[in-house]
């Protein structure tokens, strides 16, 4: 590793912490947002790619340079992506650091990113429960009652009930910007629960929610997590479930096909629709995804009691995101003295990286090259999900063999004006303005490019037969002289 350090002690409530600052090709660049980016969903998922060799990761982000008022050096692990679980204010600009973890050291600082969320003009769409979920059948009476973020929300209204659209539980207790309610009280037993969840945030509050059931069991403590007295470990009676936030595909790998190793008695998957409702897709250990969206995977083991069998559910949502191979729809080629910036333009719905002259690499996040040596190039636009390589010559230098080598302003409607004319294949050059020169040196014409060209004339004389001169100069600083030759 290639790392240059700077150490530095903070003193915070008598302790003392060092921290480090690194600049090193170790630490990673936000895949998104990128630094400066403007209009980021507050919904938005940080990500950044993998840095092998350290133990994980530190987020920081927050409201001013350096801040950490809305999270505060919390550990990652070694995931390379993080969603705010309520969401980023907006119309606010924000500031986010991370930091590596060595298996034996400080943390090491890297550079500080900003980036600013969009303006909310909309209400917020449903939310749905999590746990206990919808339909769930034989919950313990002494459950919390949670749900999903529903974006751009900034709080919820509960309402808790024994009958549809009852309040007698909760009545449209206002929850704040929080996912979770803890009943002060058990809930009934052997008994049916209905819940609705409206989100609201400064624009309005979402319409059409749908209420959710589940249904108590007479065990209270059935489904907990309890101690081995043998053993000393803690049992865990409902599955574990190991299934990442986000599932990247390809748009030509649909439909694609998810698939589980957790261990449980059984699963069910679904794909949660506009509002609450959701729609059950599989009960096998693999679920084929048709479409990129939301989804929500759940296990469950089955214990037998006196009252019947019981399910003790775990549940996680997730978000299945396509991507695809780039398009490059651009190239632009600025020359200066010590060679060419590049700068490559792709779009697509993938995240993408970039490369010159190899396909293998090295590839950058960062489209622009700078310091390329003249010369022949091929730039590359790699999908960092695995979905392709797109590739497109850069566009070679104009040279004066570009330029007509002669015209005749005869006036037989062919060949009468002397203009450049860009190659056919890719060429994004473009002539600023073309300076003609007799054989003394001397101007005589200047030529946009967007006219004609000259006519052969100088202050509205035919000039003779001859060679003359130009220089071009272009748009990305390069500077064309030749000379051509005039024929009546």
């Amino acid at each position: 590793m290639n790392i240059k350090i700077m150490s530095f002690n903070l003193k915070y409530f008598g302790i003392l912490l060092t921290y480090s600052l690194v600049w090193s090709q170790d630490c990673p660049k936000f895949n998104y947002p990128t630094n400066g980016e403007l209009n980021v969903a507050v919904e938005a998922t940080l990500t950044w790619p993998e840095v092998v060799g350290y133990n994980g990761y530190l987020l920081s982000i927050g409201r001013t340079p350096q801040g950490k008022d809305i999270l505060n050096a919390k550990p990652i692990g070694t995931i390379t992506s993080y969603t705010p679980p309520l969401g980023f204010p907006d119309k606010t600009r924000l500031y986010a650091t991370l930091s590596l973890v060595p298996f034996d050291g400080p943390p090491i600082a890297c550079q500080e990113i900003s980036f600013t969320t969009t303006t909310v003009t909309t209400a917020p769409p449903c939310s749905i429960l999590i746990a206990p979920d919808n339909n769930a059948a034989s919950v313990t009476i002494i459950t919390d009652i949670e749900w999903a973020y529903a974006p751009t929300a900034t709080g919820y209204v509960l309402s808790i009930g024994t009958e549809p659209n009852g309040t007698d539980i909760v009545n449209k207790l206002d929850m704040k910007n929080n996912l979770s309610y803890d009943p002060p009280e058990d809930l009934p037993q052997n008994s049916s629960v209905y819940v609705t969840i409206v989100p609201y945030n400064d624009i309005g509050a979402a319409v059409y929610c749908i209420e959710e059931i589940f249904t108590t069991s007479m065990a209270l403590y059935i489904c907990d997590p309890y101690f081995n007295e043998a053993t000393g470990e803690l049992i865990y009676r409902a599955p574990q479930i190991n299934l990442p936030n986000i599932v990247g595909i390809c748009s030509d790998e649909l439909p694609y096909t998810i698939s589980t190793d957790d261990e449980a008695d059984g699963f069910r998957w679904y794909l949660t629709n506009s509002g609450s409702a959701e729609s059950l897709l599989s009960q096998a250990r693999s679920v084929d995804v048709l479409i990129p969206g939301r989804y929500r995977f759940e296990a469950y083991n089955t214990i037998t009691t006196e009252d019947g069998i019981i399910e003790c559910v775990s549940s996680k949502l997730f978000d299945v995101v396509a991507s695809q191979a780039a398009t490059i729809i651009g190239i632009n080629v600025i020359n200066l003295i010590n060679g060419k910036t590049i700068t490559i333009s792709a779009t697509g719905t993938g995240q993408y990286e970039y490369a010159l002259d190899n396909p293998d690499g090295p590839y950058q996040d960062t489209p622009i090259f700078t310091d390329v040596p003249k010369g022949l190039h091929i730039a590359y636009v790699r999908d960092k999900n695995g979905c392709g390589i797109t590739e497109r010559p850069v566009d070679r230098d104009i040279a004066s063999k570009d330029f007509p080598t002669f015209f005749t302003p005869n006036g037989d409607g062919i060949n009468d004006y002397w203009q450049f004319v860009p190659p056919p294949k890719n060429f994004e050059s473009v002539v600023d303005i073309i300076f003609i020169f007799n054989q003394f040196g001397s101007l005589i014409h200047q030529i946009n490019p967007n006219n004609k060209g000259w006519d052969g004339t100088f202050n509205n004389n035919a000039m003779p037969e001859s060679d003359y001169w130009f220089r071009a100069s272009f748009l990305n600083r390069q500077d064309i002289s030749g000379h051509f030759s005039l024929k009546r």
